[in-house]
């Protein structure tokens, strides 16, 4: 009887030991998992600033999608994260794509000559009285250039009187982009998919 009892001592322990290391193995694939999951597609970002009002609130938190432009291209007016000039990171709405000659006009957007609405610009539109939301200028006033460079955007935020952006810091190389992003998860009253 001695000798069972040892022997099933011995096998709980070893039991124990072996349901210890599943978890441990569990709690690595996990970590792992999050790290890559955070790393190469998805990742919190917290909207710093009203440069983006009122589309974005200060304190939005919402996801980027880091996936997203390694298999298809950005689209005129996405939403976009990018590494800014000053080691910041700065959000930001697409508006000029490679090629495209810009030019604002009558508080109007031209993108190759051709009207382009810009339906989230209206609730500002209808609050100024002083003058125009977005001031008129070519994109050869702005960067030098006639056209977006080649693998490169032309960005600007939708609060258009208080933003930098491509206005101010010049167009943003692909390679600096984050990713896209379009879902704001916190503050809970304001969940949704962004335009």
């Amino acid at each position: 009887m001695i000798k069972k009892i040892s022997e099933n001592g011995g096998d709980m322990v070893a039991k124990k030991k072996s349901e210890l290391w599943e978890w441990i193995k569990a709690l690595i694939i996990a970590v792992l998992l999050a790290a890559v999951i955070r790393y190469f597609l998805f990742a919190p970002i917290i909207v710093d600033g009203l440069s983006m009002m009122p589309t974005l609130h200060d304190q939005d938190r919402m996801i980027v999608n880091k996936f997203s432009y390694r298999i298809g291209e950005p689209n005129r007016f996405d939403i976009i994260v990018f590494h800014a000039p000053e080691n910041k990171d700065y959000i930001k709405r697409v508006i000029g794509l490679p090629g495209d000659k810009i030019e604002y006009k009558d508080d109007t957007l031209y993108v190759n000559g051709k009207v382009y609405e810009e339906p989230y610009l209206d609730e500002y539109k209808k609050e100024v009285i002083d003058g125009p939301l977005t001031e008129s200028f070519t994109l050869t006033e702005k960067i030098g250039q006639e056209t977006v460079p080649d693998g490169e955007l032309f960005v600007m935020g939708d609060n258009r009187r208080f933003s930098k952006d491509s206005r101010h810091i010049g167009t943003v190389p692909m390679e600096k982009i984050l990713g896209k992003t379009s879902v704001i998860y916190w503050p809970l009253e304001d969940i949704r998919f962004t335009k």
